[in-house]
């Protein structure tokens, strides 16, 4: 059992530019405390880092689906991010959430952990591998639900007032999340459109939040110039007129029964998920063990980030200056 009374590591905080990654800007403590260890968590399972979406925070997004699956699994110990502001500031102070964490985790259970992200958090957990290098070396794997590495085109309809003309009240990570935005570019520089680490990904055509999202072409869809191992699932093409390949929106992805397999499948094989593994899943409409009562807090995600995104404070009139760190690392 490992305590969530979670004491600071001297070990690896200070030195991360002498490990050749970009420094922190966020104090440890303020990085410590967005690490949540719930009560079942066992120590002795493979740890699941999970990276909650726009709007949310780990436990709100995970715990009705994946996390409450592999909790009651053999298979992964969940622990949850609860980023501060939602996943609403700025992307590039999200993502050394997603660092601290791994390094951490690494060192507390002498493991390996995965990483499992829905939305925007494929993205903070990309710029974190990008930009902390010794990560990728401390994971099995980037599981990523409804990702939007290219950002999406629908950004600007999150943002309050848009359809009134006003596209200048909105929030960072909004902002940052426009399709090919400056934010976007600079990830996907120097080949940061491909994995860093052996990376799966399931993303659905009817996705309310996220397009494009079809095919190869797809916001969802990672390259692997590095040949780390890619899988890239296009539910409607894969389970094409089967149940789990039907009208499943970005939160619904969550509790897609090929979506957990392939959870399932990249957790307990080196490499990605293989979908060739997991044909059988497409007849069913929900991941086994997921109830009505899951499915209406899994779908009451995409309207709660609404509110948060709305009631959110500061708004800023467009996306935050990249860092000057970006050029200077990530170059591989």
């Amino acid at each position: 059992m490992v305590s969530n009374n979670k004491a600071a590591s001297p070990n690896f905080y200070k030195i991360q530019t002498l490990l050749g990654n970009a420094p922190f800007s966020v104090p440890e403590s303020q990085l410590l405390q967005a690490i949540y260890i719930p009560p079942e968590f066992t120590g002795q399972k493979q740890p699941i880092i999970f990276v909650p979406g726009t709007g949310t925070i780990g436990s709100t997004n995970f715990q009705p689906n994946i996390g409450k699956l592999l909790s009651q699994s053999t298979i992964g110990d969940p622990v949850y991010l609860q980023i501060p502001n939602n996943l609403l500031g700025d992307i590039q102070t999200s993502a050394e959430y997603v660092s601290y964490a791994i390094q951490y985790i690494n060192q507390l259970t002498s493991k390996k952990p995965a990483v499992i992200t829905w939305s925007q958090g494929s993205l903070v957990s990309q710029w974190a591998f990008k930009y902390w290098k010794t990560t990728r070396a401390m994971v099995t794997d980037l599981i990523s639900i409804s990702p939007d590495f290219d950002g999406t085109i629908l950004a600007l309809l999150l943002c309050p007032g848009f359809a009134s003309g006003n596209a200048f009240a909105c929030t960072e990570a909004v902002f940052q999340q426009v399709y090919n935005s400056n934010f976007i570019t600079t990830l996907k520089s120097n080949n940061g459109d491909s994995a860093y680490v052996p990376t799966t990904t399931v993303y659905t055509a009817t996705d309310e939040i996220v397009q494009p999202q079809i095919g190869n072409s797809a916001s969802g869809f990672i390259s692997d110039a590095r040949g780390v191992g890619t899988s890239n699932t296009f539910l409607q093409g894969a389970c094409l007129a089967l149940p789990a390949g039907t009208l499943y929106g970005h939160a619904g992805v969550l509790i897609n029964p090929t979506a957990y397999a392939l959870v399932v499948d990249a957790l307990t094989h080196d490499g990605p998920g293989d979908f060739n593994r997991v044909t059988a899943s497409c007849v069913d409409v929900v991941a086994p063990g997921i109830g009505i009562g899951d499915v209406l807090a899994t779908e009451a995600l995409i309207p709660e980030a609404a509110l948060n995104i709305l009631s959110y404070l500061p708004k800023v009139a467009a996306e935050p200056a990249i860092r000057a760190y970006a050029g200077v690392y990530g170059q591989s």
